[in-house]
């Protein structure tokens, strides 16, 4: 982790939602001294690269991004892109966000997205791609009780019917069936901040998130709070 990842700067834009890299997962104690599990988080540098506007694009939001990427590595467009928007970095990775009152501000290009209003104790929504398990049967990916044990069986981890009789003679859509499991999008919502360090550049989150350790996790203020 740079010096410039471990500090992150609160001076700039603030926003609802961030991007972070998940660490890995420990424990701590709250002042009752209840054991509490939390996923921790290495917080990133989040510049805007670009503020989409209703005149030149149709509507209104900002674009992120984050995740270092060495110089080698970065085509020329979005070189030209990160130059435009005088951010020094390489960066590999870009997402839209729209603000909380849907307005945005041409003079933000090139800044900094604050964390000052994500304090200890604020609800968040998680939002990160899970872990892909490649292709499984029907009792992993499901839960599925399979068959008897017994030597005379020969039913005993397959999928069983799946389908009716003559009418309607088909499968129906939406059927669980064997099939790669995980690599999706998934979003846990009412997670909780239990300690977020600016200086040091870390958070810690109630619980756990989805997402191998390193993956990038979006964090948004949560809107059933």
């Amino acid at each position: 982790m740079t010096e410039k990842e471990k500090k992150v700067d609160t001076s700039s834009i603030s926003l609802d939602t961030f991007y972070c890299q998940k660490a890995g997962m420990t424990r701590v104690f709250d002042e009752s001294g209840n054991h509490v599990p939390v996923t921790v988080v290495k917080l990133i540098s989040n510049y805007v690269t670009q503020v989409k506007t209703k005149e030149k694009d149709g509507y209104e939001s900002y674009q992120l991004g984050y995740g270092q990427a060495k110089d080698k590595n970065t085509s020329k467009p979005v070189s030209g892109k990160l130059k435009k928007a005088s951010v020094d970095e390489s960066l590999k990775h870009f997402s839209e966000v729209k603000s909380a009152d849907g307005a945005v501000a041409k003079e933000t290009l090139g800044g900094l997205v604050s964390l000052e209003s994500f304090q200890k104790g604020s609800f968040i929504d998680v939002t990160a791609v899970t872990k892909g398990k490649g292709f499984q049967g029907v009792i992993k990916k499901f839960g599925f009780s399979g068959g008897p044990a017994a030597h005379g069986s020969h039913f005993h981890r397959g999928t069983g019917s799946i389908g009716n009789r003559a009418t309607p003679g088909r499968v129906f859509k939406g059927k669980k069936m064997p099939g790669r499991m995980g690599g999706k999008s998934k979003t846990i919502q009412n997670l909780q901040i239990q300690e977020i360090n600016l200086e040091k550049g870390f958070a810690l989150i109630r619980g756990s998130v989805p997402g191998p350790k390193d993956g990038y996790i979006r964090v948004s203020k949560a809107i059933k709070k």
